[in-house]
């Protein structure tokens, strides 16, 4: 939530800076001074605050909606050639164009609207947020797992899904009652924060289920990734009132993406993975195969 905060400040912040740009460029009008380089360079787009910023927070902006994403991008740079161009001719002290006006005008509100509509979807994501975790909740995995796979095939990286399942979430509950049920929880999804890269995503999707959707350099790598999730829980240690502590354990079932396939195929084939684990002993990652692919999830 307040990294939700952050960006939105970052938001207003962006409309306001390039809402100055008035201010700068009727005084190079009028004073036939430079405006400045995060205005005159050709790459000025990427020098300006908002510039880096939008590169630094593109992955956010993509999940949001990442053909808004693209549009905003888009006008972005538009109004920064259409302004370069009108501040050009001033110092020359030749006419400018109408059509650069006119450029730098529509592009200037395209901006302002999709920074504002940016502002509401980030604000209605909130009230998709689990208030104990602060994770996403589970009908998320399917709004973004396109996303996934696009980003992986313009890397060239691997698309993966993961379910991480607490063992014996029932236990606890029962032993020691659903307050230090949601204790472990809680701390548990900040160990996967911690633990995970920043470009996996991770949701609270059932009662003590967590779906991963990350992307891998190579196949080799889901046993890596398991292994990471499985070593960084078994640290973990949850203090309770009376000083007593649980120390849980997870199984983590995993699925490599197939080419074509949906979220909801490949989500079937991590929990095939998990119960396999279950089945097992527990405290394990289990990296699904073919064989577990159910007649009823066609690819």
């Amino acid at each position: 939530m307040e990294n939700h905060q952050l960006f939105i400040t970052e938001l207003d912040a962006a409309m306001q800076a390039h809402l100055e740009w008035t201010r700068r460029v009727l005084r190079c009008a009028l004073l036939r001074i430079s405006p400045g380089n995060d205005i005159m360079k050709p790459e000025a787009h990427h020098l300006c605050r908002f510039g880096h910023w939008l590169t630094e927070n593109r992955t956010q902006f993509d999940a949001l909606d990442a053909q808004k994403s693209i549009a905003l991008e888009v006008a972005h740079k538009s109004m920064h050639d259409a302004i370069r161009s009108i501040c050009s001719k001033v110092l020359e002290n030749s006419p400018c164009e109408e059509s650069d006006l006119s450029a730098f005008e529509t592009n200037q509100t395209l901006l302002i609207s999709y920074l504002s509509e940016f502002k509401t979807l980030l604000v209605q994501s909130d009230s998709q947020l689990d208030p104990l975790t602060g994770l996403p909740l589970r009908h998320r995995p399917e709004q973004n797992f396109d996303l996934l796979k696009q980003r992986t095939r313009r890397q060239g990286s691997f698309p993966v899904v993961m379910i991480v399942d607490i063992d014996r979430f029932k236990m606890i509950n029962d032993q020691h009652g659903h307050s230090a049920g949601d204790a472990v929880l809680k701390e548990l999804a900040e160990c996967l924060k911690k633990t995970l890269r920043g470009e996996d995503q991770i949701y609270r999707y059932g009662g003590e289920e967590f779906i991963v959707l990350g992307e891998l350099s190579s196949p080799d790598d889901a046993a890596v990734a398991g292994q990471r999730i499985l070593d960084a829980i078994r640290t973990l240690s949850v203090t309770l009132p009376g000083d007593k502590t649980i120390r849980p354990t997870v199984t983590v079932g995993i699925a490599l993406l197939k080419e074509g396939e949906s979220c909801k195929h490949a989500i079937h084939r991590a929990d095939m993975a998990l119960y396999e684990g279950k089945d097992a002993g527990r405290d394990r990652f289990v990296v699904g195969s073919d064989m577990h692919v159910s007649d009823a999830f066609p690819i």
